[in-house]
């Protein structure tokens, strides 16, 4: 006959069944025995059925119980274990908890299915082996965690970062030395190196009237008639704009790029003067007073620029001037990108006015020494193409400056505000001065191969830089899909082949060798005549240097293995 009509004796039977297995598990507590809590006889209409639910039912709860009065911390099995930490034996109980929940709700739904007749009883015996995998794998997540727990090493305490300032250029004392020293520099190279004579060796004589031989209100008007003018072409809404580097404070400036346009409006502006018979060559003979304008102007921009400094975000503040030393942050700067409205301070300085002056310099001696002579000197019409070629490249690519560690590292401060506006017009105009005034001259077999160096020097400098940038905007250009590239943690690439595959600094190298034929120009007569060239081997290296241990922090194992793949820094099989 069918289960569901089974005789009297067989619930009796069922019934006997339950209460010898509930009485076996539970002799303590006979009147909780699960056999007489699901009796309901007013629901079910399967006597046989319901001692075996009883039984499921039973199984359930006693598991629970055991998992509910289970230690929470897991045992010490080993002699030398040490108890785990709160993290993990809070991680404990909750596994614990969601398991047991698991479990109930499995039974709750065991009991719902219990009072529903069915026609076959394999439904409990499924029910009755899911209860017991859960019991076993309670336990075994029990050994998991407590086995785990043994194995992991206590946790180190965390090191203390060093939040102490990290300085360059010898820190304060050197600092210090620097901001006296490079006014210092700049007179000393220029009164030396003069008509009569030019030797290192000759301390130059200073003039019995100082202030007349040095400043005068004509000079202070020149200066700052030009500083406008320049800043007046740079605000103009004409040319592109382009985004800078993301900055920690968040967003990116924006940078109005018309270099280039300035500085064809001023060659302009200077032919039109010529033309009309203005005595533009008086700059040339105030040379020394505008320098004296240009150094006094850019201490006290300096000083103004550090007091402004405390007036903003501390997120302004550039990485390397907020070391909380008065001196050493006046010459690195402490606000990273200052602003007068449009005109980003820092941006307009290092191009403008320095760079634009430099060549403005070059041509008006050109001019000079025509007035003079009666004929253009080709020794210093030759040196001016050089440099006036230099600029011009420069100015045309304005927007790879913004990616250099003047911007985002340097503050702008007496470093930078002294070196674009005294330190680049006029000492790197010394060649073309000392041609102008000693009036010395080379035949053109010998201007020939020095022309040919500079146009190496140049096509090294511009073909590398063009790779860098190309690279920098898209990775992913055709250009590079046979290139060597080193990944980075940071998602970045490094490139190392071509041009950068033959030295960190490719673009390093060809400038120096665009410095080196400028001072050829000079014949060898004179050391002073090649200061620049040395001057700039000295600041390429230590350049090269500071950018070194940045990428090596930046980008740490990757920065390895790509000096592994590129071993010379700025010579080819020499440095």
């Amino acid at each position: 006959m069918p289960r569901s009509e089974k005789s009297p004796k067989s619930k009796s039977r069922g019934r006997d069944r339950a209460r010898s297995k509930s009485a076996s598990r539970g002799k303590a507590s006979p009147s909780k025995s699960p056999s007489r809590r699901p009796v309901t006889r007013s629901r079910s209409r399967t006597p046989g059925r319901h001692g075996k639910s009883n039984t499921a039912e039973a199984v359930a709860v006693q598991e629970i119980k055991e998992v509910k009065s289970a230690p929470k911390t897991p045992i010490r099995d080993h002699p030398k274990s040490k108890s785990p930490s709160r993290g993990a034996q809070r991680e404990t109980v909750v596994t614990k908890r969601t398991i047991v929940t698991s479990v109930v709700s499995s039974s709750s739904g065991q009991e719902e299915a219990a009072h529903t007749p069915v026609r076959s009883s394999s439904r409990i015996a499924s029910l009755i082996e899911r209860e017991k995998e859960a019991s076993y794998l309670i336990k075994e997540q029990m050994k998991s965690e407590m086995m785990t727990n043994m194995k992991t090493p206590p946790s180190e305490p965390k090191k203390k970062e060093d939040k102490s300032p990290k300085y360059e250029f010898m820190g304060p004392i050197g600092a210090f030395l620097l901001i006296v020293l490079l006014p210092l520099t700049v007179y000393y190279v220029n009164m030396a190196c003069r008509k009569t004579k030019c030797s290192i060796l000759e301390v130059p004589s200073l003039p019995r009237n100082f202030v007349a031989a040095f400043f005068d209100t004509e000079a202070c008007l020149i200066f700052f008639g030009w500083m406008a003018f320049q800043a007046l072409l740079a605000v103009l809404p004409v040319g592109r704009v382009v985004d800078g580097q993301p900055l920690k404070s968040g967003g990116k400036l924006k940078y109005r790029c018309n270099g280039f346009l300035a500085l064809v409006v001023s060659l302009a502006g200077l032919g039109v003067a010529v033309y009309l018979k203005l005595p533009v060559t008086k700059v040339v003979d105030k040379f020394f007073k505008l320098m004296t304008v240009a150094t006094i102007f850019s201490i006290i921009c300096s000083k103004c620029l550090y007091l402004s400094s405390h007036f903003v975000s501390s997120k302004k503040l550039a990485p390397g001037g907020n070391t909380g030393n008065i001196i050493y942050d006046f010459f690195i700067g402490r606000e990273l990108n200052p602003r007068i409205g449009p005109l980003d301070l820092k941006f307009f300085c290092e191009l403008r006015p320095g760079l634009i002056g430099w060549v403005m310099l070059d041509w008006l001696m050109v001019l000079k020494a025509y007035q003079d002579t009666g004929v253009f000197p080709p020794n210093l019409v030759l040196v001016t193409v050089f440099q006036t070629l230099y600029v011009a490249d420069a100015l045309w690519f304005e927007d790879a400056i913004l990616t250099t560690m003047d911007i985002l590292h340097d503050g702008f401060g007496f470093m930078l505000c002294f070196g674009d506006l005294v330190w680049v017009p006029f000492l790197y105009s010394l060649q073309p001065r000392f041609l102008l005034e000693t009036g010395f001259t080379l035949p053109w077999y010998c201007l020939a191969p020095i022309t040919v160096l500079n146009l190496i020097g140049y096509m090294i400098f511009r073909f590398s830089n063009s790779q860098k940038n190309l690279f920098r905007k898209d990775p992913k250009h055709p250009v590079f899909s046979g290139m060597e590239t080193v990944p980075t943690q940071t998602g970045r690439k490094l490139l190392a082949s071509g041009w950068w595959g033959m030295c960190h600094k490719p673009n390093y190298l060809g400038d120096l060798i665009m410095a080196f034929a400028w001072s050829l120009t000079t014949g060898f007569g004179h050391i002073f005549t090649y200061f620049y060239p040395l001057y700039f081997l000295v600041l390429l290296i230590h350049r090269e240097r500071r950018d070194n241990e940045q990428c090596a922090a930046k980008y740490g194992a990757s920065w390895d293995r790509y000096c592994q793949r590129v071993k010379y820094r700025i010579f080819p099989y020499i440095y």
